[in-house]
């Protein structure tokens, strides 16, 4: 005879922290100039120094987990530079640079490239139209691709032959979640025995993609449409420690009930222009 056990009582796993290295950029001349988001409205002011004092306080809580948090310098003109995950996507000591969908946006794919060159990386420019991490996510071995809004589905076999890993294409399909790093967090970015997880929304993705994400990860956290509305999925882990928007509160219920440990950040000026906690975070993986 099976007996029921209450969920409730159920200890929650232990979690590992996993060293991370990543890019941020300053956002010295952040605005909202111009409008190719929802989330950007340019009659609105916006505050640089706010923007400022908030991505410090995401840059000091990335150096208090012991991360090596590099640094490439903004450029007057590009205020979305400080998005720095939609600069390239970074794997085995190579990067696959970034080609922007918005004329406004399409100088920061060569800073990029050339701060990757700079310091090492085997730079491969793209021929088709990505945003790097912002729609490319490496979750265990198998990257997850984005598309619909910003990225080109014919980026997806550019990626698989550079980096020679099994690439899944997922369909966005509402406009406030364009990049899916709003709409997927990994959760577990290291594991590759199938243990790995997410968290996702599920409105955020055609039928045929939220199939492969139940059959793929069957165990992930399901997050409401009120913390995803605030970007609260937009969130970066090193498998224990997950940053995540200070105001999901509900996002962050669900990290503790499953053992790991939510760290909020108030990203409020950087929302504006429609980024969060992982847009301002470009994972650099040797």
């Amino acid at each position: 005879m099976s007996i029921a056990t209450d969920p409730s009582t159920t200890p929650a796993p232990t979690r590992q922290a996993s060293h991370r290295t990543i890019l941020m950029c300053k956002p010295d001349f952040f605005t909202v100039s111009y409008r190719i988001n929802p989330w950007m409205n340019p009659e609105n002011p916006t505050d640089t120094s706010v923007a400022v004092q908030q991505w410090q306080t995401l840059y000091d809580t990335y150096v208090g987990l012991g991360f090596d948090v590099h640094l490439i310098d903004p450029i007057a003109g590009l205020p979305d530079m400080v998005y720095s995950a939609n600069g390239g996507f970074v794997l085995d000591g190579k990067a696959y640079g970034a080609n922007f969908t918005y004329p406004e946006r399409q100088p920061e794919g060569p800073a990029y490239m050339d701060w990757f060159a700079a310091n090492g990386y085997d730079v491969s420019v793209p021929v088709e139209v990505n945003e790097g991490e912002g729609d490319f996510l490496l979750v265990g071995d198998v990257i997850l691709a984005g598309t619909g809004f910003r990225t080109d589905t014919t980026s997806h076999a550019e990626l698989s032959s550079i980096f020679g890993r099994e690439v899944i294409t997922l369909n966005l399909i509402n406009p406030s979640f364009y990049h899916l790093d709003t709409a997927i967090a990994v959760l577990d970015p290291e594991t590759t025995d199938g243990s790995n997880n997410i968290a996702y929304l599920e409105s955020a993705f055609d039928e045929p993609s939220l199939a492969i994400l139940r059959q793929r990860y069957p165990d992930a956290i399901l997050v409401s449409e009120e913390d995803a509305a605030i970007l609260g999925l937009n969130s970066y882990s090193d498998g224990y420690n997950v940053v995540i928007a200070a105001k999901a509160k509900g996002f962050e219920a669900q990290l503790r009930e499953r053992g790991y440990n939510p760290i909020g950040v108030d990203l409020s000026e950087l929302l504006l222009g429609g980024g969060g906690v992982k847009c301002c975070t470009l994972e650099l993986r040797r």
